[in-house]
Parts: structure tokens; C-alpha cells; sequence
């Protein structure tokens, strides 16, 4: 009995090991779990990256695509200058000119009266023109000398006439990348200034002797 005691514990320990061995097998179980899934969101292919940017960059497609289609974010945004030329009419300052039959693809674009002041009266409309240029309308009784240092520069010099309808007109050189073409008269003068063609100048001049 004695030799066999011994034996007995031996056993008793091993039984108790093999119990503790499926408790630790469990225990590893949920880490080894997470470290797969780790695995799996690191993982992503290129093609599965692609397919995500896709889906953020189609909806912003749709919705510049529309604005440029359908509401014509390309366009110029008009305004009416009606107003500003009935004011300037009103105050009789000066004989005020309307352009006549510039055609839907010039756009009125700024419009606004300077009522007589130090400055004098002056009357300004901005134009879009129908190939993308910008021209400015300036009418004005202010003494000449000082209307052309002030719209033009302080250098401003004629630089040959040109006949349009009934006028004599004459070419200026502006500030840089502008010109002018220039009316003057006794009772007021008219300047168109700003970066356009030759062609268009000239379109708009004709448009003011129309009237």
C-alpha cells in the first residue's frame, strides 16, 4: 500500500493538469479571433479602396455636372440696368446713351449712377461681352482732363482715331492688359474701356450711335 500511494498522487496531479489545459485553450480563443479581424481590416485590396472613392466621387460628379448643365454654372450672372440709367436720365445731368441691339449674348453685369459731386456725374454699366471679354460703359460731364487720368491713367495718350456712325472716336491705351476707345463732346463724354477684342469695342460703340 505504501509503494502504491506514490502512484496515486501522480495521477491525481496529471488528472489536475489536463483539466487546467482546456481553460488557457479558451482563453486564447477571443484573441486569436480579434487578431484575424484585425487582419481582415488592414487588408484591403486596391480594387476594394477604389470601389469606396468611387462611391464618394459619384454623387460630387452628379452634382457639378447639373450645375454646369442644367443651371448654367458657366454663365455670367446678369442684372437689369434700367434703373441706373433712369436715374442718370433723371438727374439731366447729361445726355444719356443706351445701347441698341448688342444681342443675348452680351451680359449686363454691373450697373450704377455717381450723382454730380466733386467728382461730377458719371454713369458706369458693365458688360460681359458675347466672347467672354469685360467692357466697361463710362458716361460722364466731368471735365475731360480729369475723366481720363481717372479712367484711364495719369499717362493716357490718343493713339488714332476711328470713324463709327457719325463720331469720331480715338483709341487710348489704359492700365495694363486694358484699352480704351473714347467719344468726346461738349456735353458729355463716353468711354468704353477694358479687355475685349477690337471687333467688340467697335460692336458696342456702334450699339450707343444706334440710338
Amino acid at each position: 500500500m505504501d509503494a502504491a500511494e506514490p502512484t496515486a498522487g501522480a495521477a491525481a496531479q496529471r488528472a489536475a493538469g489536463a483539466a487546467a489545459t482546456p481553460s488557457t485553450t479558451l482563453g486564447a480563443g477571443p484573441t486569436a479571433g480579434a487578431s484575424t479581424a484585425g487582419g481582415d481590416r488592414s487588408g484591403r485590396s486596391p480594387r476594394d479602396m477604389a470601389m469606396s472613392l468611387a462611391v464618394l466621387l459619384v454623387p460630387i460628379l452628379l452634382v457639378f455636372v447639373g450645375y454646369q448643365v442644367l443651371l448654367g454654372g458657366d454663365e455670367p450672372v446678369e442684372i437689369d440696368p434700367g434703373p441706373a440709367y433712369e436715374q442718370a436720365r433723371s438727374a439731366g445731368e447729361f445726355p444719356v446713351l443706351e445701347p441698341a441691339g448688342l444681342g443675348p449674348d452680351w451680359h449686363p453685369v454691373s450697373a450704377g449712377y455717381r450723382p454730380a459731386g466733386p467728382e461730377g456725374p458719371t454713369l458706369r454699366i458693365g458688360y460681359v461681352t458675347a466672347d467672354g471679354g469685360a467692357l466697361q460703359l463710362v458716361q460722364s460731364s466731368r471735365p475731360v482732363p480729369q475723366l481720363l487720368v481717372a479712367e484711364l491713367t495719369a499717362t493716357a495718350q490718343p493713339q488714332g482715331q476711328v470713324q463709327i456712325g457719325a463720331a469720331t472716336w480715338q483709341w487710348y491705351a489704359a492700365r495694363p492688359g486694358e484699352r480704351a476707345l473714347v467719344w468726346l463732346t461738349p456735353q458729355r463724354s463716353v468711354l468704353l474701356v477694358g479687355s475685349a477684342t477690337e471687333s467688340e469695342f467697335t460692336a458696342l460703340a456702334t450699339a450707343l450711335a444706334a440710338r
